[in-house]
């Protein structure tokens, strides 16, 4: 089933889904409008990657598909994040750090909250909690 599908058959409820899109802008140009109560986009901070988040940013502005937050993934330095937090400025951003554990789940074929429930990611991924709350309040 795909998302449009998906979002397309819930009925209007207090209904919570969680969806891992595709990577890109694809998903976003399909569903429709004011579909979604918020998009998290996930950015990794090379320049290709701000590059199409910020076109993601733009998708989901223009289609009104909610709250928009920024989640800055495998940020190694500071400037990493600065670099994310300029491009943009106007989102609200939630940092996970570069985790060694989330490589070592990888290598593994695991979850990494199965190889270390304590990993930096796993507890930054946690910040994205109240994000997801103050959204649905509002």
């Amino acid at each position: 089933m795909s998302a449009e599908q998906l979002l397309s058959s819930v009925p209007e409820s207090d209904t919570v889904i969680v969806a891992d899109l595709e990577a890109g802008i694809g998903t976003l140009t399909r569903l429709p409008e004011a579909s979604v109560d918020s998009t998290l986009v996930i950015v990794e901070p090379t320049p290709r990657s701000i590059d199409v988040g910020q076109r993601a940013v733009l998708v989901a502005t223009e289609r009104k598909q909610g709250h928009i937050t920024i989640v800055a993934n495998k940020v190694a330095t500071h400037e990493d994040e600065e670099r994310i937090r300029t491009a943009f400025g106007e989102h609200p951003v939630v940092t996970v750090p570069l985790d060694p554990v989330v490589v070592a789940a990888d290598r593994q074929g695991a979850s990494p909250v199965d190889v270390d429930p304590n990993a930096l990611a796993i507890s930054a991924i946690g910040g994205l909690v109240p994000v997801l709350i103050e959204t649905t309040d509002t």
